[in-house]
């Protein structure tokens, strides 16, 4: 895989937030509770949440890793785990790599708040925890991710484009992310308050632990329920879902409706060059995850965040943890070409393969 042509400057990439939430713990940052000062001999621990969803296999694991050794003059060693979706399990990890005296730790939790425990756990092992694409719960030293709220905007107002006269008289299904999940409620936050009062949503779910099939049982219980007829366009958070739902959608024999989408996978990908899915949302992962090593290897190494987090986020939990949100790109089939393309995501030839070649070759992608 291709490098991201997108020269990363950590700080200037920052984009501004409202801090939310309400402080239950005052939480110490960066500056007081790094490790020792280390040179580049630092273990660094990356905790990721799940492999169903193909981003964290393909591209943030071996892009932080890339990193790590990059900041470190190939010294540094990222010790690696994936919690599979299970939040006990990933606590279980945190215990190991407290136990086993890692430097510094970056976490995407499966369950912001489940997580909070163990992240105390490593504070008061004196071990830092950078808050990965997810906001963590308890006393996290940084956080990096994407403006969330604006992927539920980006979405939601794909979605109007798409439909058209067709909202004022249609109803949509809207299919957010897990509960457990922050993000989950900031994209649909961000969705509705682009899509209230503007199409009437008939049936919304919560999609336990992001998983397709659920989205597909789920959007099957809505057809039921709204009838055929009276869907004009779905909401889905994620494209794995969307995966789901479309199947679900042409069992029905429902077909040529927008169906929205997130994290461009390559199966996505190809759902917008046929038509079967409108637009995904492209979030620039070589950006996020060059941040979340910087952020980890200073941290390790008992280095001020200055230079790199330029913003402060509140979480519910712990106050002005600085933050860098890296902006993100509605992805359609009239700029697949400009954005994972050109970013070296994805080869034509991987998006282009079999069946897809002349869907592609339509829409002048070669």
């Amino acid at each position: 895989m291709r490098r991201a042509a997108v020269a990363v400057a950590a700080g200037a990439m920052a984009v501004s937030l409202a801090a939310c939430g309400s402080a239950k713990e005052s939480g110490d940052n960066a500056d007081s509770t790094g490790s020792a000062k280390k040179g580049d001999d630092i273990k660094v621990g990356l905790l990721l949440p799940e492999n169903a969803t193909a981003r964290y296999e393909k591209f943030d694991r071996p892009l932080i890793e890339e990193k790590v050794k990059e900041l470190t003059n190939n010294k540094g060693e990222v010790v690696y785990a994936n919690a599979k979706q299970d939040a006990s399990t990933q606590n279980q990890q945190v215990d190991t790599m407290v136990t086993n005296k890692v430097d510094v730790l970056i976490v995407d939790a499966v369950d912001s708040k489940a997580i909070a425990g163990s992240v105390k756990k490593a504070k008061d092992a004196g071990i830092p925890v950078v808050a990965y694409d997810r906001l963590a719960e308890g006393p996290i030293d940084a956080y990096t991710s994407f403006d969330n709220e604006t992927v539920g905007k980006t979405q939601g107002e794909a979605l109007l484009k798409a439909l058209g006269d067709k909202a004022k008289d249609g109803q949509i299904v809207m299919m957010n992310g897990s509960s457990t999940d922050p993000n989950a409620a900031q994209f649909k936050k961000g969705a509705h308050s682009v899509l209230d009062g503007k199409v009437k949503v008939g049936r919304e779910y919560d999609t336990k632990e992001w998983k397709p099939e659920n989205a597909n049982s789920n959007m099957e219980g809505a057809i039921s329920a709204l009838g055929k007829d009276k869907i004009v366009g779905v909401y889905s958070a994620n494209d794995g879902m969307a995966g789901g739902i479309i199947t679900a959608l042409k069992a029905a024999g429902i077909a040529d409706i927008p169906v929205t989408g997130q994290d461009a996978e390559l199966a996505g990908v190809q759902r917008i060059v046929t038509g079967e899915q409108y637009m995904s949302v492209y979030k620039p992962y070589p950006q996020e995850a060059d941040v979340a090593a910087e952020m980890a290897v200073a941290l390790a190494q008992g280095k001020s965040l200055d230079s790199i987090a330029k913003d402060k986020v509140d979480s519910p939990t712990t106050k002005a943890i600085p933050s860098v949100l890296v902006p993100v790109v509605s992805l359609t089939k009239d700029n697949i070409n400009d954005t994972v393309i050109k970013d070296g995501i994805y080869t034509v030839s991987e998006i282009c393969s079999g069946k897809y070649k002349a869907a592609c070759d339509k829409i002048g992608l070669e």
